[in-house]
């Protein structure tokens, strides 16, 4: 009697191992097309802040947020149109209620060069990046990671240390303790991080002046 062959082939196992390893690299190739697109979305964050600032200055000769006419400016309007004082600052540090850096938001919305919500006191008028972290404008005294240099500076938070590294060289030189982009504490700020000691699992702030 003839008896029956168990366990598997050396044919099966070599496509079970040949599906494992298409599905590992699937899997790898998925991550880094996501990471890719998130890196790209907080990339164009910075890009899309920097033309609605340049935007607003050429149409109204005047910095959003520190606009003094902004409810001339802008009117007519559903919402209550916040003036600046004019002294061409971006006053107040990032997104702090009631300054000019909170009301910015309003102006650069209403004169058409970003989406979002013009009621100042609505949930949500603050924007977000796509990691969940807040966007904000303040003027370079107010830059919460120092060393900075320039006019004012945009700022995106909450961004993990694999995208942050991947965003300073999209948006600059690579290097996270020198060029127009730093990266520092989330939250916090303070002192730039070298790239070397960036953690990819920890979270940071990143600021970029224009």
């Amino acid at each position: 009697m003839q008896r029956k062959q168990s366990g598997f082939t050396l044919i099966e196992i070599a496509i079970t191992m040949a599906i494992v390893g298409l599905i590992i690299t699937l899997t790898i190739k998925g991550r880094e097309m996501v990471e890719n697109s998130r890196a790209k979305s907080l990339a164009n964050d910075f890009r899309d802040i920097q033309v609605a600032l340049f935007g607003y200055q050429d149409r109204f000769r005047a910095l959003p947020g520190d606009d003094p006419s902004a409810s001339a400016n802008l009117a007519p309007s559903a919402s209550s149109i916040h003036d600046g004082n004019g002294n061409q600052h971006i006053e107040g540090d990032l997104n702090t209620y009631l300054s000019e850096s909170f009301f910015l938001w309003q102006h650069v919305r209403l004169a058409g060069f970003l989406q979002g919500i013009t009621n100042a006191e609505a949930s949500g008028y603050v924007p977000l990046n796509t990691s969940g972290g807040s966007l904000g404008v303040a003027d370079i005294s107010n830059a919460p990671i120092t060393g900075m240099s320039g006019g004012y500076i945009i700022c995106s938070d909450n961004i993990s240390g694999r995208l942050v590294k991947q965003l300073d060289m999209m948006l600059d030189d690579g290097f996270t303790t020198k060029g127009a982009m730093l990266v520092s504490h989330a939250n916090t700020g303070g002192d730039p991080i070298p790239s070397r000691n960036i953690i990819e699992r920890d979270f940071y702030l990143a600021c970029l002046s224009v």
